[in-house]
Formats: C-alpha cells, structure tokens, sequence
C-alpha cells in the first residue's frame, strides 16, 4: 500500500510504501529514497541505515532535513 503525502495546498512531497512485513519506505516527490521504518526493529532510519527515531517516524522524514 502506498500513501501520497501532501501540503495543505495539494501539492505532493513524497510517498510512504507500506511493505507485507510491515515496514515502510519513505520516498520524496521524486522518487528518492528517504529511508525506511523498520518493524521488527522499531526504529526510523535514514536511506544510509542510520538510526533517525525509535518508533515509527516516517513521516518526519518528508518534512526534516539531517
């Protein structure tokens, strides 16, 4: 299942696929991979690896610059 993120005014900033296992991969408007919410490890993680959050933050990724 994939979700497409918003503004207020419509205009798309980014995806958020949700996987069988249960993770999600965060992508920007174009497609660029963000990074991933991994389930089984409860942790919000950059497109390197790098643990961002503990729980499910994906969201913050479209919205957050590190």
């Amino acid at each position: 299942m994939e979700e497409t993120i918003r503004t207020v005014s419509g205009q798309i900033i980014g995806y958020i696929k949700t996987l069988s296992n249960g993770d999600k991969e965060v992508r920007n408007f174009t497609g660029q991979i963000l990074g991933y919410y991994r389930k089984s490890r409860d942790v919000t993680t950059n497109f390197t690896g790098q643990i961002l959050f503990r729980g499910d933050m994906s969201a913050a990724l479209l919205v957050v610059r590190f």
